[in-house]
């Protein structure tokens, strides 16, 4: 198969086909050279020249179940952890693309990636950063998991500038730590260790036991997204097993291999039960 033209426009057409059949509908494709590269290595790796293409996507993952004022986690981590998802994803695309398209390599990347995530997506039109450093997207606002398949075929697709959100501050008069050199709230939750007085009241004042979606519900692009109805994922994987008030027992009654598939699990089951024992301490 020649690597021409017409040939790139239908990888692309097929691209697009698979993505919307996975219920993914914000994605784009750029130049793989306007990334800016961060592990270029990984990309290597698989093959792909700096001459190639990155399809950009931002995947919705919000649940209703996220946003109950019982929950206590992080709308992320209601639901299993969002690496089993693309796993699965790039594990099915990749396999069909070559398939179909055999003279070409395909490889998919999310969260650890050879490039800036949220700077190529700015750049793919998917958004606008956000005050908060997140990428808000029309119809999901930052409620979205970025990924990109990079294959060294040159598909249709140019660098846009990168916009700006309206910059209403609202993220950043959300924030309860806004002017302080203390880490943001969610990195907090995540320490290891002891925290210390200041930190444990923090912790304590915390609705959450994980993460911190303030300054994304402050957000007039969430609230707008949620009053048009368009916030909520409709991927099944992200209504499956979800766990959105966690306690102590729940904790400790998951086997292994069960909590290995949650968000928190990176960090041990120690950081996120002490978590929840100073909620347990202010009963």
């Amino acid at each position: 198969m020649e690597k021409n033209a017409p040939t790139n426009t239908a990888l692309y057409e097929a691209i697009s086909a698979l993505l919307q059949s996975e219920g993914i509908t914000c994605f784009a494709a750029l130049p793989l050279s306007e990334c800016r590269l961060t592990r270029p290595y990984l990309a290597e790796r698989a093959g792909i020249p700096a001459q190639g293409s990155a399809v950009m996507m931002a995947v919705p993952y919000l649940c209703p179940e996220a946003l109950t004022p019982d929950c206590n986690l992080s709308a992320y981590a209601v639901g299993r952890d969002y690496h089993l998802f693309f796993s699965g994803l790039f594990a099915r695309l990749c396999k069909q693309l070559s398939e179909r398209f055999p003279d070409y390599r395909f490889a998919g990347f999310a969260d650890h990636s050879p490039i800036d995530e949220r700077d190529a997506a700015c750049k793919a039109g998917l958004g606008v950063r956000g005050k908060n450093g997140l990428l808000l997207t029309t119809a999901y606002s930052s409620f979205v998991f970025l990924g990109e398949l990079l294959t060294d075929a040159v598909l249709p697709g140019e660098a846009q500038p990168i916009r700006t959100c309206i910059g209403c501050n609202r993220c950043l008069s959300a924030c309860p730590i806004t002017g302080t050199d203390r880490i943001c709230l969610s990195a907090l939750t995540q320490k290891k260790g002891t925290p210390d007085e200041e930190e444990t009241a923090q912790l304590r004042a915390h609705p959450l036991v994980w993460g911190c979606d303030i300054c994304q519900t402050a957000c007039p692009y969430t609230q707008n997204a949620i009053r048009r109805g368009t916030a909520f994922s409709t991927i099944p994987f992200f209504h499956e097993r979800l766990i959105p008030h966690l306690t102590v027992s729940l904790l400790d009654g998951m086997s292994d291999a069960d909590f290995s598939e949650r968000a928190y699990a990176w960090r041990g089951r120690p950081t996120i039960r002490r978590n929840l024992l100073l909620k347990e301490e202010d009963k």
